[in-house]
């Protein structure tokens, strides 16, 4: 049984390759890509009840030991995110159809996207379940290779230009990664991490804390906490709605995994709890101040996305049951929330031909349901009673009080900040977006700016040779467009996703909880490597 392992990891590279083989023909890639998904997702599934129930479940790939082969294990931390992951991304992947339909045509094969997404989510299952660190180097590469292709999708100038920056800073970190691994297995002779568990204990204590300090840097960087963040906000606005989408709620999150998984494991304790505390006020409060000062709401969006960052770092800092919990919770929450609104941003722009708030107005009476589905989310992301995001901030501030020190209180003070300041930046989107009346656009003035981002995703808009929108002709059609079911109706079950993750609240800590003390126990997760799983 634990075998079925290795699935979420394979199956989608199956899957891209019989894309490739079918690249002809569009009906047979979405079949292929929506079948290999929905089995990810049922694998997931079974995962988390195994592992809930049974402990880690691990296999060696080949057979091979744990000490020269390949080990991928499910932990109750893994299997969730696994899962939230896998559903969050097949969910993004029935938007890209619709999308892709409105975009290129019914019949037309997107031949480079669709192997290319079931890449990238290979190599995110991969990192989630890699039990040593040169293959979770891999899994990082793997789905970084795919984000360079997704993200220049359409090759615009401006797509081009913000993908050369995601790309350079993602290749700085890669190369920061193999050095912390070349330092660790230099110092301990192996990367797995139930044998570096042991072997980094009985390390000198600078030497322990400086290959302490070179993993987390490099996870810091793929996780965009400040001051490592600046890339972020200018790379995934210009990328279509769908990439866009699954950037903002796994990338990031896979450098936050890799944050809890070493911390814990390798480095238990809370010898870096300073410093993390310090990234975390930093991270909150920058961020959304960001977020703040935009107009744009992909920009608002990005900006938020680093900020709420800082939220998962402040449960890790504590390295406390609760505190672990809460910043588990938050992970799972914080990718459903953050991936709809992206999606929503998508449809914004398809119905109104841009996502600037200068030019955007009148949507909660000329679309109301996209008005339900923007704010139901939103207030999510900004922590309002009873949804999912408040449940999570108030366990991590009960973290933080219980600590109890004037560094604990003041990050507490800087999360209620911070979610106050999310609530401005939202409310300013509602007011502006849709409830404000409709600009009248045979005033509007064109600005090259507001269009930097490249073609619109409706269907229609139009370039001219200088690269500049025809934004009046443009606005006049899109407030015409009807949302298309196939982009709507996925957007739609991810926000009642975001909404069971409230209703489920109690289920849910309780896994958590017991994903947090199985974390700070250890012991499963070595034996499982080790000596294998029931």
């Amino acid at each position: 049984m634990t075998q079925i392992v290795v699935l979420p990891v394979l199956l989608p590279l199956l899957g891209a390759g019989l894309c490739l083989v079918f690249g002809r023909s569009a009906r047979a890639q979405r079949l292929i890509s929506v079948v290999v998904l929905t089995t990810v997702v049922v694998t997931a599934t079974t995962l988390l009840v195994r592992a809930d129930r049974y402990g880690p479940q691990s296999v060696q790939i080949g057979g091979w030991g744990p000490d020269i082969g390949i080990s991928l294990i499910a932990d109750r931390l893994s299997a969730l995110m696994l899962l939230v992951s896998t559903f969050v991304t097949l969910c993004v992947l029935l938007y890209s159809f619709g999308q892709g339909i409105v975009e290129y045509g019914r019949e037309t094969p997107l031949s480079v996207f669709h192997p290319t997404f079931l890449v990238l989510s290979a190599g995110v299952s991969n990192a989630f379940l890699s039990a040593d660190l040169f293959n979770l180097f891999v899994g990082f590469e793997v789905l970084l290779a795919a984000s360079f292709v997704l993200i220049t999708l359409g090759g615009t100038e401006a797509r081009i230009r913000a993908g050369t920056i995601y790309v350079i800073v993602s290749l700085v970190s890669s190369a920061v990664f193999l050095v912390a691994i070349s330092c660790v297995y230099a110092a301990t002779g192996t990367v797995n991490f139930a044998e570096l568990a042991g072997r980094i204990a009985e390390l000198p204590p600078g030497v322990a804390q400086m290959l302490q300090l070179l993993l987390l840097t490099t996870f810091c960087i793929k996780a965009a906490v400040f001051p490592l963040s600046a890339w972020l906000p200018d790379s995934y606005p210009t990328a279509p709605a769908p990439v866009t989408a699954v950037f903002a709620g796994l990338l990031t999150k896979v450098g936050i995994y890799a944050i809890v998984r070493t911390q814990t494991l390798l480095f238990p304790g809370d010898g870096l709890r300073s410093l993390l505390l310090w990234a975390s006020i930093l991270t909150m409060v920058i961020g959304i101040l960001g977020a703040v000062a935009q107009s744009d709401i992909k920009r608002i969006l990005s900006f938020t996305l680093v900020s709420h960052i800082g939220y998962m770092l402040f449960g890790i800092a504590f390295a406390s049951q609760l505190g672990l919990s809460g910043a588990i919770f938050y992970i799972a929450h914080h990718i459903t929330v953050q991936t709809v609104l992206f999606l929503v941003a998508g449809l914004i722009e398809y119905r109104s031909g841009t996502t600037n708030l200068s030019r955007l107005g009148g949507l909660a009476r000329s679309a109301p349901v996209l008005s339900v589905v923007f704010f139901i989310p939103a207030m999510n992301l900004a922590g309002i009673p009873p949804f999912s995001g408040f449940l999570g901030k108030v366990a991590l501030g009960q973290a933080g009080i219980a600590d109890g020190d004037w560094l604990a209180i003041t990050t507490v003070a800087a999360s209620i900040l911070t979610s106050l300041l999310t609530l401005y930046a939202i409310a300013k989107v509602w007011n502006r977006a849709f409830w404000q009346p409709a600009p009248d656009a045979d005033q509007e003035h064109d600005d090259e700016d507001d269009w930097s981002h490249g073609p619109l995703h409706g269907g229609g808009a139009v370039a001219n040779s200088g690269g500049t929108l025809m934004t009046t002709m443009w606005q006049k059609v899109a407030t015409k467009q009807r949302l298309p079911l196939a982009m709507g109706l996925p957007t739609a079950l991810l926000v009642i996703f975001s909404v069971g993750l409230t209703v489920l609240a109690g289920p849910l800590f309780g896994i958590t909880d017991r994903a947090a003390a199985e974390l700070l126990e250890r012991t499963p997760y070595i034996t499982a490597v080790l000596g294998g799983s029931p």
